[in-house]
Formats: C-alpha cells, structure tokens, sequence
C-alpha cells in the first residue's frame, strides 16, 4: 500500500518538473526525449554491428532512461535558477539546498532598499552572503563581518555578494562557488562555531514579500 500511494506522487512531481522546464524553455522537453532517443540508437547500431542486437537493444533503453533523467535533471535546475533569479531571499533558497554540515541562517541583515546578507556556517568557516548590488551591499557585509568576527575570533569568513554585477557570483554559481571554498575546519569546531553564533541577537526585520519557499532547489554537491 505504501509503494502504490508514493508512485502517484513522484509521477505528479515529474509533470510538475516538465512543466517548469517548458515554460523556462520550450525546447526542454525535446531536447530530453531527443537525447535519450540518440543514446539508444547510439548503443543498438554498436551492438548490431558486434552483432549482439538484443542485448544491445535492452542495454539501450537502459543507457536512453539514464540519458534522460540526467538531461532532465540538469534541465529543472536551469528552469528553477530562472524562477527564483531576482526574488529577494533567492540566494538562501540556494543555500538552503546544499548538502552536508551547513547551518544556513537568512536575512541576517536586511536593509531598507531590501538587499539581504545571509549566514552560512560549515567547513570553510562562517560565509556571508548578500543578495543587492554591489555598491550597496558592501558596506552591509563589512558591517556583519566585523560583528561576528568579535564571537569567532580565529575563524575564517568569507564574504561572497551573489547577483549579475561586476565581482558578484550569479546565483546558478553559488553552490558551487562555495563548494570550492577550503576546509578550514574539523566538524567539531564547526559545531562550536555554530554554538558560539547562535547566541548572537536577532533584531533584523525579514524583508518584505514572501521569501521564496515553493521552489524545491536540487542538492548540490555534497563537499568532501
């Protein structure tokens, strides 16, 4: 009973999916299906040619189904980057669907032109993340860096401003952009930097306007 009542769902998440991929782009669903056809004609003309057809045409729809589901994938991703690009608390949406030991805390600071700085906690240290451009923001994290430096004495903070102008990291970047950041420290000292920041206030206002919740991000990574 229970397998029967998860497949309705999964199958209606996928449309959902095919249907953000359409209206991002047009030529999504086309390209996925065109891809996954090219992988099966691809391994049954080998395997003609060797002359094992049948295993060849098995082993084809296999290789198509799995051609497929990763063109889709990086599809929906693209499709969901377009549907939170210039959302205020878009780059905590990010954020939040990176895997491993982060502790993501948004709109730490938010101002009255709402640009947002967000928290990120994990092995890299503490990460500051600001949504705005860059000639307003910049002042903001230098502001929240200096405060969390005087609770974190030692530890390293990164300050990365996440939008399209010049210096700042896009926002399908992020994740990977701070995938790349250096392990500076242990999990127990990412625990007792977590410790030592949750006890800071927290008298910012959230932003006005909802923060985007519907959009579920695809995991990124997890860091090694």
């Amino acid at each position: 009973m229970a397998t029967s009542d998860e497949k309705p769902g999964r199958i209606k998440q996928l449309r959902m999916i095919a249907k953000i991929i359409q209206q991002a782009n047009p030529k999504g669903m086309p390209i996925v299906f065109l891809s996954a056809v090219a992988a099966l004609a691809v391994v049954v003309v080998i395997g003609a040619l060797l002359g094992y057809l049948w295993y060849a045409l098995f082993l084809g729809i296999m290789v198509a189904l799995l051609v497929g589901l990763i063109v889709f994938g990086q599809l929906a991703q693209r499709a969901q980057y377009s549907l939170l690009h210039g959302q205020p608390g878009a780059a905590a949406a990010v954020l939040q669907g990176m895997r491993g030991n982060w502790q993501v805390t948004p709109a730490i600071a938010v101002s009255r032109d709402q640009d947002l700085v967000h928290l990120v906690i994990g092995y890299p240290g503490v990460i500051l993340v600001s949504e705005g451009p860059g000639n307003r923001v910049a002042r903001m994290l230098a502001a929240e860096k200096k405060r969390i430096a005087r609770a974190v004495l030692g530890v390293e903070i990164y300050d990365i401003q996440c939008g399209d102008g010049p210096g700042q990291v896009p926002i399908a970047k992020l994740q990977r952009h701070i995938m790349k950041l250096p392990r500076n420290l242990k999990k127990p000292a990412v625990n007792e930097v977590k410790d030592r920041l949750r006890s800071l206030p927290k008298n910012v206002p959230m932003p006005k306007g909802p923060m985007p919740r519907g959009v579920r991000m695809p995991r990124g990574p997890k860091m090694r």
